[in-house]
């Protein structure tokens, strides 16, 4: 019996996951996309990014990026509009994490995923006059949580501090992404050529059909809570700032299926400061939706839902 427990000991001792690493920019690699490309860096270790300007990069791995002592963000991939990126998150990255990270303005699309990437943390960086600070584009069980995101601009589109989006039609939905406790403040700054015709917005979650995608089935059962949106645009009659919005692109209730967006709830938030509050499209999505206890000209300012609607973050 004695021999039996010790091999058995042996054998859990052997199956045990290895340690995570912590790698150094610079220092152990030059670059951020160094450290990415290395195989030695695997999913579960940590890239800690030291003082000084960096490139952004593509990830691939669920690794956490973390800025210690004051990082900054300045360049990174070309988005295939010819817009700079600090982060796109590709295939490979479901789990991975960034934070402390400073955004300057050189960069237009600071966080992004290029495709379905999962399970990513997005916390304590700050985003400077970005096109689009944080954009999940299919992506479900995102954390983006106390961050900063001062000033946006636009582009003939754009100027969005959090986007929550579809237009691939994924099968599973996409699905508890949790926006709290971020701060989303300053001016957004309309390009003075700009095509007009739409809002910049502080948080959105978005079904996109137009062009002819696929669009959504399922946006649901995300959180936005706790979060403080002031923001004014310069040239709001070209193109204005909505707090928070919720849009099917469709924008018609008699469409099949419809709602697409709903079972999302949205409380707790000081939307104080921004003219605009929320905007619903169509206006129907306002009901299939939970929304109370907002601060700002809005419904249900202190009355409505039950706190626990909003899960932890509504307590």
């Amino acid at each position: 019996m004695k021999r039996l427990a010790t091999l058995i000991f042996a054998a859990l001792l052997f199956a045990a996951p290895a340690a995570a690493a912590d790698w150094t920019v610079p220092g152990d690699f030059a670059t951020i996309q160094d450290a990415l490309d290395d195989p030695g860096v695997v999913d579960g270790d940590r890239i800690l990014v030291g003082p000084g300007a960096f490139d952004g990069a593509i990830v691939n791995k669920g690794v956490e990026i973390r800025g210690i002592g004051g990082s900054t963000i300045v360049g990174g991939p070309v988005h295939g509009s010819g817009l700079i990126q600090g982060f796109r998150l590709v295939s490979g990255a479901d789990g991975a994490t960034i934070s402390h990270l400073r955004f300057t303005e050189d960069v237009d699309l600071t966080i992004m995923n290029g495709a379905a990437v999962n399970d990513v943390t997005v916390e304590h960086c700050r985003f400077e006059n970005s096109i689009q600070a944080i954009s999940n584009w299919i992506g479900s069980g995102w954390i983006i949580s106390h961050n900063r995101i001062v000033d946006l601009r636009t582009r003939c589109g754009g100027g969005i501090g959090i986007l929550v989006a579809d237009w691939t039609a994924q099968p599973d939905g996409v699905k508890n992404n949790v926006i709290s406790h971020n701060k989303i403040y300053g001016t957004l700054h309309v390009s003075e050529d700009d095509c007009g015709g739409y809002c910049g917005t502080g948080i959105v979650l978005y079904a996109d059909f137009r062009g002819g995608a696929p669009g959504a089935i399922e946006i649901s059962n995300n959180r936005i809570v706790k979060n403080r949106i002031s923001l004014v645009s310069d040239n709001p009659g070209l193109v204005d700032v909505v707090a928070i919005e919720l849009t099917d692109t469709r924008n018609d209730p008699n469409v099949v299926p419809y709602p697409v967006v709903f079972d999302n709830a949205i409380g707790f938030n000081d939307l104080r400061g921004t003219e605009w509050t929320m905007a619903f499209t169509p206006e129907d999505l306002e009901d299939c939706n939970y929304i109370s206890r907002n601060l700002g000209k809005v419904k249900n300012r202190g009355h409505g839902e039950h706190p626990s609607v909003f899960g932890p973050g509504g307590h």
